[in-house]
């Protein structure tokens, strides 16, 4: 119903095709300025969520990877080829699960989980995300919503208090790392955080 009706309204379509293809760069480009923000707006739960979501995206990719090699369930427009229409190009891997929806919510549930705001910003994105890739007609309802409780339940896992304070370790080591080069490289552009 979603796909048909985008077919008909072409100014929706083009803004969800560009936000089906493009969504990654807005994950990374989260990631990257929550992790590498510096002074008074850098937040140690910020970077621990970063790191957190990396792991748990991980982690639920390749669970969806296997799930999707026990279950090849064709892409919509290859099982209904009459009624569904293709916005982006084809792909020739299994719909079941959709691997975008598995790792945007596996990102944002865990950042969530660790700051709620930027988890907020994240789930809204994931949501627009699942939703598009129907639109656009390479996935089921089905397909996301299986995508994004794995990614959800995966980032659940990585939420366990032993496995929590690992991540939180190495978090907080790349922290310093991070600091540290970006101290000798800025000197001085450094503000206490209070």
């Amino acid at each position: 119903m979603l796909n048909g009706w985008a077919y008909h309204h072409d100014g929706l379509e083009d803004v969800l095709r560009f936000f089906a293809l493009q969504a990654q760069f807005f994950f990374v480009g989260l990631l990257a300025v929550v992790f590498l923000v510096r002074g008074k707006w850098r937040t140690v739960s910020g970077r621990h969520g970063v790191i957190a979501a990396a792991f748990s995206a991980a982690l639920a990719l390749g669970v969806a990877q296997v799930i999707s090699h026990l279950w090849e369930r064709p892409r919509p427009y290859v099982a209904h080829p009459d009624s569904a229409h293709l916005f982006i190009s084809a792909s020739h891997d299994p719909s079941f699960p959709s691997d975008h929806a598995t790792a945007s919510f596996a990102i944002a549930v865990a950042l969530f989980l660790r700051h709620r705001k930027v988890g907020a910003v994240a789930l809204v994105l994931a949501t627009v995300l699942s939703v598009a890739r129907v639109v656009v007609g390479t996935h089921y309802p089905g397909d996301v919503l299986a995508g994004a409780l794995i990614g959800s339940a995966c980032a659940g896992l990585l939420w366990i208090p032993p496995v929590r304070e690992r991540l939180r370790r190495l978090a907080d080591w790349f922290g310093r790392v991070y600091e540290s080069i970006a101290e000798r490289a800025l000197p001085g552009s450094h503000e206490p955080v209070a």
